[in-house]
């Protein structure tokens, strides 16, 4: 793999750590060299990571566990609906009614535009409004404490959002829902990038991490067992975070039931349970955000008593920069090199399809489960917490597995890649036969008795959703912090998280064409396999992460040394 110097536009458009250790040779571009195991750098200067800061993180996960998310997409959705008519009974009917077609459709515009195909704009619009961000700022996150700051203040608009729900109250508000749905969805979403982005620095200064760092420095163990440690250390801080993720949301919907039993008659129950939702993040989640505090309050930092993140602040922003045009240069500038980084950037783009096939069944199933429950808080709370007690037992043990047998992080991932694109297959089968022997291929498919139909197969879903795509995110984020060059974190983070968060700008807008042409929410099925399947084909033969690995540091150190 070729390492000659970049471009001198590159080299300016990067900053540099001169107290960085960097044990590679970048004078040999040989393909042995290629092979060789890269060790990332380190700051001798950074601080140490504690046990109090490190739980600071989880308990903003802990917090932040996406229950909020759901809840307002099924407001947002009842409300529109209440708002709309039948179109096969014409204006003026109701789609709740028990005559109802199945079709519901609002006024758009100068026509009208299903239910189902107005939330996929709803979050195609958002997942525009992510790229907008993530492409703009992700990379100025980089730089000082611009990053925290960042952070902290998307972290307070979503929950504001959240809070501004209350007014969700009548249908004819469906409008503002789907302004604070998207706000939300936005938010939430940038929160997750930028806090992951955050991962890799911590893996690598953790008491464990430092330990063999020392014993490689000191000649004790090879390259390669401290490459080995250093990612198993990161894959522990991902699936903790994960658990903690799936422990808040088991730990929020149990608390959303002492509201929906006794208070199911109530008209205004689901605007309540959505408070109690949000004030659980901002009571887990304002330990993290300490820091920032400190810094409204005008005090120092280390005078307040609660203080739990050490100072990990990146380099100043280049002289002549701003952090509004920064992190476009620094894109381009790395799109502009994408030889020196080839498994990076097959990751990103396969990954981005993947993502978009995965978030879009998400939203169709979400969708079709509210349709079919008539928009219950109660029911999806049973449904979540089926999926987010699964998850937790599953990360746990695919964690105790790979650490275990010492795993790769891709292999791992590809297990859970398998099972996770068999949720768009089951859907498609389901278009042409509902049953295949005993096993329900149409996930709402209407029988003698639909709610049990429904009940079962839904309950299925999350089932299989929890087991194997909770241990599946964790390990994406892994494999990005493996193939991330050190120090360019958020940069790198930022575009996976268009791959990710962002990426379904394809899905929907394909999806709610068909929806609208056919009436049926299912057609949908085929596309997403199809796109879900040649992604993961790419991922699991062309991705080398070992040497994906070595070009990262490899390129991060050139552009250190260049500029230097």
């Amino acid at each position: 793999m070729s390492t000659s110097p970049p471009s001198e536009n590159l080299a300016h458009a990067f900053h540099v750590d001169v107290k960085q250790i960097v044990d590679i040779k970048l004078d040999d571009s040989s393909d042995q060299n290629a092979n060789q195991i890269a060790i990332s750098p380190i700051s001798k200067d950074e601080p140490l990571v504690t046990r109090r800061e490190l739980w600071s993180y989880y308990l903003y996960s802990n917090g932040g566990n996406g229950v909020g998310l759901g809840y307002t997409q099924t407001l947002f959705q009842g409300l529109a609906t209440a708002a709309g008519y039948d179109p096969v009974a014409g204006p003026g009917s109701s789609c709740l009614a028990n005559t109802a077609s199945g079709q519901c459709v609002v006024h758009w515009g100068s026509g009208t535009k299903s239910v189902s195909s107005v939330v996929l704009t709803a979050n195609g619009v958002s997942f525009a409004i992510m790229t907008v961000i993530l492409t703009t700022i992700g990379s100025a996150a980089d730089y000082g404490t611009f990053g925290r700051w960042l952070l902290f203040a998307i972290t307070v608009v979503c929950w504001a959002a959240q809070y501004a729900c209350m007014a969700l109250t009548t249908p004819n508000r469906w409008v503002l829902a789907m302004v604070l749905y998207i706000i939300g969805f936005v938010t939430y979403s940038v929160t997750l990038v930028f806090y992951a982005a955050l991962f890799p620095r911590l893996a690598r200064n953790t008491p464990r991490a430092r330990r063999f760092r020392e014993k490689y420095e000191n000649g004790e163990i090879p390259p390669e067992v401290y490459e080995q440690e250093e990612s198993l250390e990161k894959n522990r801080i991902t699936d903790i975070f994960t658990v903690h993720s799936n422990v808040g949301f088991v730990t929020t919907l149990l608390l959303n039931l002492a509201l929906l039993l006794p208070m199911a008659n109530n008209p205004k129950v689901d605007n309540y349970v959505l408070v109690v939702v949000n004030t659980y993040w901002v009571v887990l989640g304002i330990w993290w955000c300490e820091y920032a505090l400190a810094g409204l309050s005008g005090l120092p930092a280390e005078s307040l008593p609660v203080v739990f993140q050490e100072p990990r602040p990146g380099p100043e922003l280049p002289k002549g920069e701003h952090y509004l045009t920064i992190g476009w240069k620094q894109i381009w500038a790395a799109l502009k090199t994408y030889k020196h980084l080839p498994y990076t950037f097959v990751y990103l783009f396969s990954y981005f399809l993947l993502a978009d096939g995965l978030n879009t069944t998400g939203t169709l199933i979400a969708i079709c489960q509210n349709d079919k429950f008539s928009f219950s808080f109660l029911q999806n709370t049973y449904l979540g917490l089926s999926q987010a007690i699964t998850s937790t037992i599953s990360t746990l043990a695919f964690w105790y597995i790979q650490r275990y047998w010492k795993i790769s992080t891709k292999k791992m991932f590809v297990v859970t890649n398998v099972v996770t694109i068999l949720i768009p297959l089951w859907g498609m089968i389901g278009i042409w036969t509902e049953k295949l022997g005993s096993v329900s291929f149409n996930l709402f498919h209407d029988t003698t008795i639909p709610l049990r139909s429904a009940l079962g197969s839904t309950t299925a879903y999350n089932v299989m959703f929890g087991l194997f795509q909770a241990p599946y995110y964790a390990y994406s984020l892994t494999m990005m912090a493996e193939l991330s060059p050190p120090g360019f974190d958020n940069m790198f983070f930022g575009l996976f998280g268009l791959s990710n968060r962002a990426s379904s700008m394809v899905g929907p807008n394909v999806i709610q064409v068909i929806i609208d042409k056919t009436g049926n929410n299912w057609q949908g099925f085929p596309f997403l396999f199809a796109m879900c399947t040649a992604a993961s084909v790419v991922i699991w033969f062309g991705v080398d992460v070992t040497k994906g690995r070595s070009d990262a540091v490899r390129w991060a150190a050139e552009q250190r040394r260049h500029i230097h």
